[in-house]
């Protein structure tokens, strides 16, 4: 069975290509996620996430 790696806490666009890298396939990030005014910047905030941790892959 597959078997996931998850890493929460700490995970913004600087970390998460570092722990991709490291294996981890479930990313957890709070505040990182909520910095900036509303759901534009949120969305914002995910996708250079998303982005950063994708291009470690």
């Amino acid at each position: 069975r597959p078997i996931h790696i998850e890493i929460d806490g700490g995970v913004t666009p600087a970390t998460a290509p570092l722990v991709a890298a490291a294996g981890a396939d479930v990313l957890v990030a709070g505040s990182a996620v909520f910095r900036g005014a509303g759901e534009e910047d949120w969305a914002e905030n995910i996708s250079a996430i998303r982005l950063a941790a994708q291009a470690a892959l």
